[in-house]
């Protein structure tokens, strides 16, 4: 199908649509990438992940790629047969009925909302460290309308139109890794030649190996890991607006993991052939600043690359991580799993603009109502997508092998592709969201450090997403139930698996 001109509306009287072919390949790559943001996902979880596992941060991370390639694979495959912008949502709601499908839409919807108030936050605030205006940066009230104003910016970018978002991101991702890869390169190159400040330590292979940080180090260090990956999807979520729909968006997203590893080993061997694990440990709860202090001692009057870095990572994966949520909420209300007004699509610009803006919005009310009570809770609600995140990408690799459950037994690459292997990355993923519960559970663990109902505050945040999105679900249900009368399918009943294959 030929893309529609990037000036073409809908004629009068016709059904507005996504526009069909707006992206290709390598922006859809660049967005996977955006939304995960690899500069603020790796300032966010250094320091903490070296506490955990010490020289074994690699390896760690290494260990993080398994179960997210895994699941990739299994976005792949199950875009190949139902290529809906709504993934997880549909893809769920076709293997596992309706009602699975619904909470997975809802679990993507929310982590979407809990996410962009912070991403903004630090795009703002990093963006005034570059141009050092630091005592703006330090000013509550200037950052917190700051923040709101990007997020609505970056809603209305959304909202005009995939092609210029994709643009943007070009852009952006572009400063981002130049940036990234030159604070490795120096880093490493000051530790090697033992001209770091701070000690630094000699690469050595066995940073690699996960296994040598411990049981519980491991544990911790994965959940970290998996944090740091995730995001990668939105190549998919933008799936009907991709050139080649059914392979594109999928092998984009396979690549997008593929190169964050690259990333993140290259700049973890890096910070800590520079700074050893000393200072990172005793930094942790710096969170993002880690890299702000990382920076001035690495690039010196340089800094500010290292700065830029963060800041657009974060300021693109704002706009990022509102495209799957919106675009979730537009294929539920397609679907009538949602209010149809959810489902409605500019004319003009061939976007869902009713489900974006409301996406913006709820995230901007979020992000200024948890800010109020404390930062501390504002860092606690980051904490609980971790619950979301294992949840949805878990649920995504069991409905892969049971929608393509016939066709495991016809051949050998069938039954690792799209069986065993989103299996066992399933399995992985609920193994940590099991272990996730367990340590959120404790106040201690928690950035509040005070219980909430008698846990953590990130447990009863991400507990009572779900229980709100049950509540929601049944009240719909109830005004309409037409989603529901939906029963489960299985692929290949008209195409043979060598074709899902391909």
């Amino acid at each position: 199908m030929q893309p529609d001109p990037p000036d073409s509306t809908v004629r009068p009287g016709a059904e507005a649509t996504l526009r069909p072919g707006a992206i290709g390949f390598l922006d859809a790559l660049v967005i996977g990438l955006a939304s995960t943001s690899p500069a603020y996902s790796l300032a966010a979880i250094i320091g903490a992940l070296v506490a955990l596992t010490g020289v074994h941060a690699p390896g760690v991370l290494l260990a993080s790629f398994v179960p997210m390639l895994l699941i990739a694979s299994a976005f792949a495959a199950l875009n190949r047969v139902d290529p809906d912008c709504g993934t997880t949502f549909s893809w769920v709601t076709r293997a596992m009925g309706p009602w699975a499908g619904w909470i997975g839409g809802w679990a993507i919807t929310m982590t979407g909302v809990l996410i962009i108030g912070s991403l903004a936050n630090v795009g703002v605030v990093f963006t005034l460290r570059t141009l050092n205006l630091d005592s703006l940066a330090e000013n509550t009230a200037v950052v917190l309308v700051l923040t709101v104003a990007l997020i609505l910016l970056m809603t209305w970018i959304c909202v005009l139109g995939t092609e210029l978002s994709a643009r943007l991101q070009n852009a952006l991702i572009l400063a981002q890794t130049v940036a990234l890869l030159l604070f490795a390169a120096v880093a490493t190159y000051r530790g090697v030649t033992g001209d770091s400040p701070l000690g630094g330590l000699d690469p050595s292979w066995d940073w690699l190996d996960p296994f040598g940080a411990g049981g519980a180090a491991l544990t911790g260090g994965l959940l970290l890991g998996v944090f740091a990956y995730w995001g990668w999807e939105s190549a998919v979520n933008l799936t009907e607006e991709t050139r080649d729909s059914t392979s594109t968006s999928g092998r984009a997203a396979i690549v997008s993991t593929v190169v964050l590893l690259v990333t993140y080993l290259a700049v973890a061997i890096a910070v800590l052939a520079f700074a050893g694990t000393d200072y990172l440990a005793e930094n942790a709860d710096e969170e993002e600043a880690i890299f702000a202090l990382l920076s001035t001692e690495v690039m010196g009057g340089w800094d500010w690359v290292v700065l830029l870095s963060v800041a657009t990572a974060a300021i693109a994966s704002t706009q990022t991580t509102i495209l799957p949520a919106s675009r979730t909420g537009l294929s539920m209300a397609r679907r009538h799993a949602f209010p149809r007004r959810f489902g409605h699509i500019s004319p003009r610009h061939r976007t869902p603009d009713v489900s974006t803006w409301w996406v913006g919005g709820i995230a901007s009310v979020w992000f200024v109502v948890v800010s109020l009570v404390s930062e501390n809770a504002l860092f606690d609600s980051i904490t609980a997508l971790s619950l979301l995140i294992a949840f949805y990408y878990a649920l995504t690799g069991i409905a892969c092998a049971v929608y393509h459950r016939r066709q495991l037994t016809r051949s050998a690459s069938a039954l690792l592709l799209i069986g065993v292997g989103p299996l066992v990355g399933a399995g992985l993923l609920i193994w940590l969201l099991v272990l996730s519960i367990r340590d959120l559970a404790d106040p201690e663990n928690s950035y509040t450090g005070q219980a909430w109902l008698g846990v953590g505050p990130p447990l009863v945040i991400g507990v009572g997403i779900f229980v709100v999105g049950l509540v929601l679900m049944v009240v719909w249900r109830a005004r309409d139930s037409r989603y529901w009368q939906e029963r489960p399918g299985i692929a290949g009943d008209r195409i043979h698996v060598d074709e899902d294959l391909r």
